[in-house]
């Protein structure tokens, strides 16, 4: 049982821990989460310190991160840009990307895409929309 006393009013409440990481599961995912299968690419620096950058398909995403595959060997704590191609039915028929950064908070076995590794990425607040006229100009 863990104790959180409030100094103000000498108040001590108790909570079970069980209690605590079940509401934790819970409140995991609280954004909608969309199965959409866009193409992105993926930038990011490995634990040998070596930049990669590597092709992927998301499978799901959320206003706070996103889940896909990799074959690249990132770790927990690594910190990742996303590139994803937006569908130019959204876009007026222009492409348009959307780079995303973030922290990887969760990898696992990947059993899809012939990939070795599940990424999961929980977005930062940064993020830029691309445009291909942006991209000309590079």
């Amino acid at each position: 049982m863990a104790k959180k006393t409030d100094t103000k009013k000498q108040k001590t409440t108790v909570f079970d821990e069980n209690d605590v990481l079940a509401e934790l599961i819970r409140n995991r995912r609280s954004e909608w989460r969309f199965d959409l299968p866009l193409p992105a690419m993926v930038e990011g620096i490995l634990p040998q310190g070596d930049t990669f950058h590597e092709k992927t398909t998301l499978q799901n995403i959320s206003s706070g991160g996103a889940y896909f595959t990799l074959d690249s060997g990132v770790t927990v704590g690594s910190k990742l840009n996303l590139i994803i191609d937006l569908p130019s039915n959204l876009t007026e028929g222009k492409r348009v990307r959307l780079r995303l950064g973030g922290l990887t908070v969760r990898l696992s076995k990947s059993g899809t895409g012939g990939k070795q590794q599940g990424i999961a990425l929980c977005f930062d607040e940064d993020y830029e929309f691309i445009s291909n006229d942006e991209e000309q100009g590079e």
